[in-house]
């Protein structure tokens, strides 16, 4: 009978140990995927990482940068709700016009110029700062049309509201 036993607890422990191993294969290989998305977003949009240089400065595309901006703000709030991802994806497709696939690869590389600028403040800020020398003041309506299309209902945490005085400041308009 302590034979049964002890055959029993070794194979328990075997199988945990290979469901373990297996979940983080799996969890590796998400993050290869993501790693993946990035760079494959960023191949289509010709978005190219220079040297010397932060991510931001690369940035040749209003469009990417108002989805960048769009993304930070959302995030000033709180974690982002699949509610407010889904209207910020409608926003973007609606004022750039553009496929479901090229939105959400925006998404994807604003997503990741965000975490390159450390936070969501910083972000808006220097990126909001990039659209303004890309766009001029071009970039301000269809910026606001995105922000507004992703206003929570509760209103405006006060970081959105610093948020929208920074944006206002860049784009040089009181």
């Amino acid at each position: 009978m302590p034979v049964i036993i002890a055959i029993i607890g070794a194979a328990t422990a075997f199988y945990f140990i290979v469901i373990r191993a297996r979940n983080a294969a799996n969890m590796a290989g998400n993050a290869m995927d993501m790693a993946n998305d990035v760079r494959l977003a960023a191949r289509r949009f010709g978005f190219k990482r220079r040297t010397n240089q932060h991510p931001v400065e690369s940035i040749d595309e209003p469009n990417l940068a108002i989805a960048a901006i769009g993304l930070s703000f959302i995030e000033l709030n709180d974690l982002p709700t699949q509610d407010q991802r889904d209207a910020m994806i409608v926003a973007c497709r609606s004022t750039f016009r553009t496929s479901q696939s090229d939105t959400e690869e925006m998404m994807v590389l604003g997503r990741w110029l965000m975490n390159e600028c450390g936070t969501p403040d910083a972000a808006i800020s220097r990126i909001t700062r990039k659209l303004q020398r890309l766009d001029g003041a071009g970039g301000f309506d269809p910026l606001i049309a995105v922000i507004k299309s992703t206003l929570p209902e509760s209103g405006l945490s006060d970081k959105q509201r610093e948020a929208l005085d920074d944006i206002k400041r860049s784009f040089r308009i009181r």
